[in-house]
């Protein structure tokens, strides 16, 4: 497959000052390689704080990188300089806030609309119908009843299928979606993630699917990485990893899901032990060694593992193996 975005080597540092004269790194991504190919939704995974959605905007550059290299559709856009319109109309991103991510003094058409304005859709009959073609295929139908509408006048699963209509009126070869349905409910849930998929597969866009919830990830993904306090722990096929996982945080991630069987609610289930670390100090050697229940001692803490084939297109980084 064709590869539409090239991560390499990527690092994002913050500043932050404590007090008056000091001031300290966060290290929110820090080291990450990942190619993402035409029509391929990579799932990324991990804890609140491990880098997930500063990996992401650093991907379409709504943050700049402090290392590294992005290739996007063959062209190193890491330092491009000048008018960079055609990277935000190709790359678009879904927030994880469909509350907030809409103009509240706009309505449905004007927000739709706005995008193809700034890119240069002139004629009016034509964004006209670019539009109600968008809002017919997230199902909101017939989309004449909604264009009128302010945001407020919609339920959160409308909101965030406004917000999917706005990110494909561009006809974008890449989306960033950050965790699209954590603010929506359970109900709808489902529903919105199928709807994306099958958008995502009749345009064949490529796509990072930002989550903390590893169970959508095995029904909307083909690979899945596995983050950790900024940096990927493992990565492989969606399906392969779930089963089969090598890491003991992918397996621990994996153990959490809920189980709708009653027989096993009284199961005993293994949890992380702990809260990550900072990624101001974050602990030498592994990054996981403080709460692995698995650590090698004078090794884990040590030295940092090299990402490694232990399957096929299965990668790990653990010193297990």
């Amino acid at each position: 497959m064709e590869p539409i975005l090239e991560l390499i080597d990527i690092k994002t540092y913050f500043s932050v000052r404590k007090g008056l004269f000091k001031t300290l790194t966060v290290k929110a991504v820090d080291g990450i390689s990942m190619t993402i190919s035409r029509g391929e939704v990579v799932a990324v995974v991990g804890e609140s704080g491990s880098g997930k959605t500063t990996l992401g905007r650093t991907a379409i550059k709504l943050i700049e990188p402090t290392s590294g290299k992005i290739v996007f559709k063959g062209s190193d856009i890491t330092n491009i300089k000048g008018d960079i319109k055609w990277i935000r109309k190709e790359a678009q991103i879904i927030f994880q806030d469909p509350f907030s991510s809409l103009n509240p003094y706009m309505t449905i058409k004007q927000i739709l609309e706005e995008p193809l304005i700034i890119h240069g859709v002139e004629d009016v009959s034509e964004r006209e119908e670019i539009i109600l073609r968008a809002l017919n295929n997230v199902r909101l139908s017939p989309p004449e009843d909604f264009i009128l509408k302010f945001p407020h006048m919609l339920s959160g699963g409308q909101r965030q299928r406004v917000c999917i209509a706005r990110a494909l009126v561009l006809n974008p070869s890449f989306i960033v979606a950050d965790e699209p349905v954590s603010m929506i409910d359970a109900s709808s849930r489902a529903e919105i993630l199928l709807l994306f998929r099958e958008l995502q597969e009749k345009y064949s866009i490529g796509m990072m699917y930002i989550t903390h919830d590893i169970a959508t990830a095995k029904y909307f993904s083909h690979n899945i990485s596995v983050m950790y306090l900024g940096k990927i722990v493992e990565y492989g096929p969606t399906k392969e990893v779930l089963k089969n996982p090598f890491h003991p945080y992918t397996a621990t991630l994996i153990n959490a899901i809920p189980d709708p069987d009653p027989e096993n609610r009284f199961r005993e289930r293994s949890i992380v032990p702990g809260e990550p670390p900072s990624p101001i100090n974050p602990p030498t050697g592994c990054r996981f060694h403080p709460r692995c229940p698995q650590i090698i001692d004078g090794k884990c803490s040590l030295s940092e593992p090299i990402s490694r084939e232990v399957d096929l297109k299965h990668f790990v980084a653990c010193h297990l193996y």
